[in-house]
């Protein structure tokens, strides 16, 4: 179903929207490893090597709600070293990782090279809803005790601003073009309930 979504015959962007207790990133590993299987090259990008350095994250407080749903991660460079690079006239060559969160200092990741169907899927938290410019989209739902259930002890505090901003996300559906064109509700990953727009 997913691949039914993805543009043919030219480079394009995926993403993969879930909180962490979703797993999306590993959800992205195993659709990538299904694309490739079809003999696309394809690449999974984790928002989380896209974060902005501690100094901007914790500016605040180390829990900050407000800053982990508006200044957490760095969007614009995901637009700028990963989309962009993809799209027409781009250079056709994208940056993996731009950050690293455990030793906050630059990834120093190199450039990598897009073949002319490559597919890349940027995966994690609140990625829809920013204004990227993709070409397939994949939200990954869980209920408010699921989230509690698989979010890590160290994250909890992340529970709320992520119900938030998922929340605000479904009051905008009527309205925005930015929903989900597949949308997965992840409770029971052996079970999902799927929903294609």
């Amino acid at each position: 179903m997913f691949t039914a979504l993805l543009p043919s015959g030219r480079r394009c962007v995926a993403v993969v929207d879930g909180p962490d207790g979703a797993d999306p990133v590993d959800f992205a590993y195993r659709t990538s490893a299904f694309v490739s299987s079809t003999g696309r090259p394809c690449d999974v990008v984790n928002l989380h090597d896209f974060v902005r350095p501690a100094s901007l994250r914790f500016e605040h407080s180390r829990t900050d709600e407000i800053t982990y749903r508006t200044g957490w991660f760095d969007f614009d460079a995901i637009e700028r070293e990963v989309i962009a690079p993809l799209r027409p006239g781009g250079r056709g060559q994208f940056l993996p990782r731009l950050w690293d969160e455990k030793s906050d200092r630059s990834a120093r990741a190199s450039l990598r090279e897009a073949a002319q169907t490559h597919v890349v899927i940027l995966a994690g938290p609140m990625l829809l809803g920013r204004g990227l410019d993709v070409d397939a989209t994949i939200r990954l739902d869980l209920s408010a005790g699921a989230l509690r259930r698989r979010t890590r002890p160290e994250e909890q505090w992340t529970i709320e601003p992520l119900l938030i901003y998922y929340r605000e996300m479904d009051l905008d559906q009527g309205t925005a073009s930015e929903g989900p064109a597949l949308w997965v509700r992840w409770d029971h990953p052996d079970r999902p309930a799927v929903r294609l727009r």
